[in-house]
């Protein structure tokens, strides 16, 4: 093998230029005179300092050990892409417009609605979205009841639907206070007329595989169903959220939800303020490290945690849950947990039953009822309609379950009730922890004492009363 195989482009250099000097065995050496001497050695330091730098640079700019600078790379995509959507001229369908925004620039981009009225007249998917702005100056009106029945879009659980699929990693939502998704839901209520979960009623978002995203400063009103799902989520804040459904006839506005979260982790509501039928912030499948703070709800059941354990034969839990610095007006509980019962009845949404798991350390603190029916319930008496509830069979397990910090007043319904809690004679409830409660009838100020209970297992802070009289079945979800 030949001396110089193997070595680089500036070793070869290096090696040429000090050959270039003659060998000091050279028969036509002569000893050279003092200013040869001086320019000699000038010329091997200049030598040295060339191939030095040589070598330097090839080290800086090597790749693997080749020697070649690194391959080209593209510049990251520009982050100030922005799409203005423009509403419909004639007032008709704005949802092209707006999926043709989302597609422009829902990577690395912004999406900005106008302060105007889009109406929308079709369902919408706008998923995998990535480092996505999304600024709502105006509002959201969706149309009526025929098409979002026909094309509602499937939810992801209890053969649920939604009228809007919405998703991605690093989005930033927000709709500066006044910024407004409409769902029209009157024509809903009017045509179900307090019938439960009716079949393609759609709700009127769904937060689905949303990760590390930022939703504020949004109003969400007349919502066709739930306001919004969050499923299949991560790392969400939800922040500064106004939500209102309300009727304006007889009609009621059951299963109006202000928000439920499935199968989501760390997820935060901050600062909302509900007015609605139904649940106000609710809990179902596989949510884990949930914060609630700074809720109001008003009319409606209050914070839920469920339904859960619908599927007969599945494993779910519900677990961390912290809701803190709430105020339930005219609500029928300031927050209640709720089960199916272990005999499966029919499918969901309505039917089920039979579901397996456990919920455990959840905390309620800081609470304020106002005209409240009851300030804490627990129910493992959730049915199918029609069906007899048997409240002793579910064996999905509820512990580790703390009720303290609460004051204010109670409706004359409360019969000086503090909680009502109809556990499973299949699964009891261990570590219930009811402590600092004082609460009045708002009629006759007479404080509440009564803690009616069933299966549950040494409690803590309180002394069962009596045994519960089965709650009211509650089949909203």
């Amino acid at each position: 093998m030949h001396h110089d195989e193997g070595l680089g482009y500036h070793e070869k250099l290096c090696r040429w230029e000090a050959k270039k000097a003659p060998a000091a065995s050279s028969p036509i050496w002569r000893a050279p005179s003092k200013s040869i001497w001086r320019r000699l050695l000038e010329m091997l330091a200049g030598t040295v300092l060339i191939c030095l730098a040589l070598v330097w640079s090839g080290l800086a700019t090597a790749t693997s050990g080749t020697g070649k600078p690194p391959p080209y790379q593209p510049p990251p995509p520009p982050k100030d892409k922005e799409c203005v959507v423009k509403p419909h001229p004639q007032g008709g369908d704005s949802a092209p417009a707006i999926l043709d925004a989302f597609r422009k620039c829902g990577h690395n981009g912004k999406v900005v609605f106008l302060n105007e009225t889009y109406h929308v007249n079709s369902v919408m998917t706008t998923t995998g979205l990535e480092n996505c702005e999304v600024d709502v100056k105006g509002t959201l009106l969706v149309r009526d009841l025929c098409r979002s029945e026909l094309d509602s879009l499937p939810m992801g659980y209890q053969n649920q639907s939604t009228a809007w699929r919405f998703g991605g990693t690093n989005i930033h939502l927000h709709g500066h206070g006044y910024g407004t998704f409409n769902g029209n839901g009157q024509v809903w209520y009017d045509f179900n007329n307090g019938a439960s979960n009716y079949p393609r009623r759609p709700h009127q978002i769904t937060f689905t595989g949303i990760y590390d995203s930022v939703i504020e400063n949004m109003r969400f009103v007349q919502s066709q169903m739930w306001t919004m799902t969050v499923i299949h989520a991560e790392n969400v804040l939800l922040q500064n959220i106004y939500v209102s459904s309300t009727s304006n006839d007889s009609a009621p506005t059951d299963n109006t939800d202000g928000a439920d979260t499935i199968y989501a982790n760390n997820i935060t509501f901050r600062n909302w303020d509900v007015t609605n039928g139904d649940d106000c912030i609710s809990q179902k499948a596989n949510s884990t490290n949930i914060l609630m703070e700074d809720i109001t709800c008003h009319g409606g059941t209050g914070i839920a945690i469920g339904s859960i354990g619908q599927y007969n034969g599945v494993f779910e839990t519900i677990q961390n849950v912290t809701a803190r610095r709430v105020l339930a007006d005219r609500t029928q509980y300031i927050a209640y947990i709720k089960t199916w019962t272990g005999v499966a009845t029919g499918y969901p949404p309505n039917g089920g039953g039979g579901g397996l798991g456990f919920m455990q350390n959840l905390t309620f603190t800081d609470l304020q009822a106002s005209n409240t029916s009851i300030p804490f319930g627990i129910t493992q008496c959730t049915s199918y309609n029609g069906a007899d509830p048997d409240c002793d069979t579910s064996k999905f397990n509820i512990r580790d379950v703390k009720f303290v910090h609460a004051n204010g007043t109670l409706s004359a319904a409360a019969n000086e009730t503090v909680a009502q809690m109809q556990c499973s004679a299949a699964a009891p409830c261990p570590g219930i922890e009811v402590r600092d409660v004082s609460v009045r009838e708002l009629v006759g100020g007479q404080k509440a004492y009564q803690y009616q209970c069933d299966s549950v297992v040494a409690p803590k802070g309180f002394n069962c009363t009596g045994p519960e009289e089965i709650l009211s079945k509650r089949l909203a979800e």
